[in-house]
């Protein structure tokens, strides 16, 4: 798949290198907050930028010369755009933020968005690409059905060979697949491999797809949520039961019982009528076989139970925590994966795209979902998650996951003792604020709810990631939470880091943006030690990113620039690491900046680059040339080096 970029010149020897950049290096002195590098390796900025974009091989593997300069506009089709000002209340102008009221630093919120359907300058209509289909809308289709005519415009196949086709014997996509001359005959028709089509029949690499049917009967609202609907009336009619008690009583000072024995009482009533309706009506189907499921209710003690015990767990990251990228992490070693964080509103609403973060692939043998209300808030009073609970539910009844992870720190007993068949997990942070920490508050209430483990990310809400994480009360909350296990999170980002965080108590460890800046840190945690991994090793990984976001997202132009996107996303933070043969002490810190430095070879340099365009110039080595309205700017920027 990597046919455009000459590897030789990519992988030129270290001494080559450094005899180009010989001249470049000056007496450097340790700056506050970089990390150490060698300094037969350090240059700067200008240096560095002119070295990398003179040794560039283009597309066809011709050196990029004086008179043949990179289209930068093509390569870096935009500038990063102005912080826009935040539109601020009165009253809260002067709360957070910066003190000219412009927005903290963290994303790129006002970023470029083209969609990838717009790369293709004629799309060919469903019914051709797939075969014995007939086009429902005939003369009316806004797609073309001409296959010359849309070969004629498509753009230029990447390989000669197809992943999806050597992977499972066919290609669905045809000949609108940017592989297509791998399987493709000379009159338009899709060749197959029977032996591979056989060999792969029956297996379901992708679980947890939403169906047509559940989408539009979550559309029409005509999913039942008999569950959830039970137990909230009975909590409803109880709470109308106190008021009216309330009202009857003449004395004005009477104390107001405490709210968490009103929770607790209603709590045990509902569970009463619960399991009286259970007596009277058993839940046995009238179509199928007969189980042992079907009639016996499974008790609490009897749920899915999960080991968390000392495992390396891969957080749920927004964006960049994809099913291709948690696919890299499991083969490096992640023992936990988490989709990312959907909405309960979204999911409930049958949203496609929401329901694409809940996909779980085969090799993610402990898996969980996660999600949250908008509603939310991180106090424990006044919180009422009825939506939370039908999106429990829903998720227990149509979806396969081993454990369900809510990102909040809300009264959750009805959701595990009424709703779930699987552990429920939470996140949570140490507060809302910097110096105001409730973590430890809070705890005590979620062993009460039946969580069966937390998960602490040793910085409050408002820090985001500045500053060091907190793993001094990271380690008090882990002695609080016993015996229910207490995952820490922040900062790691080397198997010192984890040894460290380990003699805090905690009973695992979830790993964030150490993952993603070098996603075999679950190996090096394993096996103790620091991997200087080589260029061509990481080149290696990404291809394998690239093969599984074609498998994921599709081979088409489409699905292309949809994995190169998601490939540009990580290569924001995968950027940041430093290679350990460079660095003068060892291991690297996540919260210290990498100066302009030369790899010790082309390759090495190139990875190191922290500009839009040598992320470009990346992609296209496995993912051929971008489009000629291509625009990109990462949604995440690097504001955790403070």
């Amino acid at each position: 798949m990597c046919g455009h970029v000459s590897e030789r010149g990519l992988e030129k020897g270290s001494e080559s290198v450094m005899e180009e950049a010989e001249g470049t290096v000056e007496k450097t002195v340790a700056v506050k907050g970089e990390s150490a590098i060698k300094p037969e390796f350090l240059t700067t900025k200008e240096k560095f930028h002119g070295f990398v974009d003179s040794e560039w091989k283009g597309t066809k593997g011709e050196k990029a010369g004086e008179n043949d300069k990179v289209d930068e506009t093509k390569e870096t089709p935009v500038e990063e755009p102005e912080a826009k000002k935040l539109k601020l209340e009165p009253e809260e102008s002067n709360k957070g933020g910066k003190p000219d009221g412009k927005r903290l630093r963290g994303q790129n919120k006002s970023r470029p968005h083209t969609k990838p359907t717009t790369y293709d300058d004629k799309r060919l209509c469903l019914s051709v690409v797939q075969k014995d289909k007939v086009c429902p809308f005939g003369d009316k289709c806004h797609f073309t059905h001409d296959i010359p005519s849309y070969l004629a415009s498509k753009p230029a196949d990447i390989g000669e060979s197809c992943y999806l086709y050597d992977t499972f014997g066919k290609c669905a996509f045809g000949v609108t697949c940017r592989f297509a001359k791998a399987h493709t005959t000379a009159d338009f028709k899709t060749m197959e491999n029977a032996e591979l089509i056989k060999a792969c029949e029956g297996k379901t690499t992708v679980k947890n797809s939403l169906g047509k049917d559940l989408q539009n009967r979550l559309r029409k609202r005509s999913v039942a949520f008999k569950k959830s609907a039970e137990y909230l009336k009975t909590l409803s009619d109880n709470k109308d039961k106190k008021e009216q008690q309330g009202n009857g009583h003449s004395c004005a000072a009477e104390v107001v019982a405490d709210p968490t024995a009103t929770e607790q009482q209603a709590s045990t009533e509902a569970e009463a009528q619960l399991q009286a309706d259970t007596d009277k009506q058993p839940p046995v189907k009238t179509v199928g076989p007969l189980t042992d499921v079907d009639v016996i209710k499974l008790r609490s003690c009897e749920k899915k139970q999960v080991d968390f015990q000392d495992k390396l767990y891969l957080a749920p990251l927004t964006t960049c925590g994809n099913l291709p990228f948690r696919r890299v992490c499991k083969r490096f070693g992640a023992d936990i994966t988490c989709g990312e964080m959907a909405m309960c509103t979204n999911l409930l609403q049958g949203q496609q795209s929401e329901w694409a973060l809940l996909k779980r692939h085969e090799s993610e043998d402990v898996f969980g979902v996660q999600f949250r209300n908008p509603k939310l808030c991180v106090q424990v009073e006044g919180c009422f998650p009825d939506t939370m609970t039908r999106c429990a539910e829903l998720i227990n009844n149509n979806t396969e996951v081993d454990f369900v992870d809510i990102n909040s720190g809300c009264p959750i007993d009805l959701v595990y003792k009424k709703v779930l068949d699987v552990p429920l997990t939470v996140k949570i942070r140490t507060g809302v604020q910097e110096k105001s920490n409730v973590a430890h508050k809070l705890i005590p209430e979620m062993k009460k709810w039946g969580v069966s483990m937390v998960t602490l990310h040793g910085r409050s809400r408002e820090q985001r990631y500045t500053k060091l994480a907190d793993w001094d009360y990271i380690s008090t909350c882990s002695k609080l939470a016993s015996p229910i296990p207490l995952f820490g999170n922040g900062d790691i980002l080397s198997y010192e880091d984890a040894m460290k965080a380990r003699e805090t108590g905690v009973s695992g460890l979830m790993i964030a943006r150490g993952a993603l800046i070098k996603p075999w840190i679950f190996t090096e945690i394993k096996e103790s030690r620091h991997w200087d991994i080589s260029s061509s090793e990481r080149l290696d990984v990404l291809r394998d990113f690239t093969n599984f976001g074609l498998e994921h997202w599709g081979s088409d132009t489409r699905g292309v620039e949809k994995t190169r996107s998601f490939m540009l996303e990580w290569l924001s933070f995968m950027c940041r690491y430093i290679p350990v043969g460079l660095l003068e002490r060892v291991p690297q810190k996540i919260n210290e900046r990498p100066p302009y430095y030369m790899g010790r070879n082309y390759l090495e340099s190139l990875m190191a680059s922290q500009h839009v365009g040598d992320w470009v110039r990346i992609s296209e080595m496995l993912l051929g040339p971008v489009p000629k309205n291509f625009n990109f700017l990462p949604k995440h920027k690097a504001n955790a080096y403070k």
